[in-house]
């Protein structure tokens, strides 16, 4: 069994994908548009271009994505995704690259649980809690 998170960047998938790879080095390994749909009558309008379904990694985890209805700015509440690293230094790459144009939840600092901790939600409004250096 496996349990993936599905994001939904209701119309903003494939910025988010580019994002990604360059934050992250993201890799796309499934991708689906609207178009492909064979019955376009259960499409949202104007979202042939847009995506329907996506599968990528970031290290050895799949995600999955979509645009959902393409109607504007997705929310994510209730859920963060975490980002373990095994420095302090990369936490600390990987937690600026994220920031951009994002907002720190938590600054980066050092826990009693690891070297380096911080909450960032990215400029989808995606949180990630970055880990480096943990002690557990």
């Amino acid at each position: 069994m496996h349990v993936n998170p599905y994001l939904m960047f209701d119309g903003r998938t494939e910025e988010a994908l580019e994002f990604y790879k360059e934050t992250l080095g993201a890799e796309v390994t499934a991708l689906m548009r609207f178009s492909d749909n064979p019955d376009p009558g259960y499409n949202p309008p104007n979202s042939a271009d847009k995506v329907m379904h996506c599968a990528f990694k970031i290290g050895n985890q799949e995600l999955m994505a979509s645009d959902g209805d393409c109607a504007g700015k997705g929310e994510f509440k209730g859920i963060s995704l975490t980002l373990t690293l095994a420095t302090p230094a990369d936490a600390e790459e990987y937690f600026a690259a994220l920031s951009t144009s994002g907002q720190v939840q938590m600054p980066m600092s050092e826990t009693f649980f690891a070297e380096r901790f911080g909450i960032v939600a990215d400029k989808f409004g995606v949180s990630w809690m970055v880990i480096g250096g943990g002690k557990f």
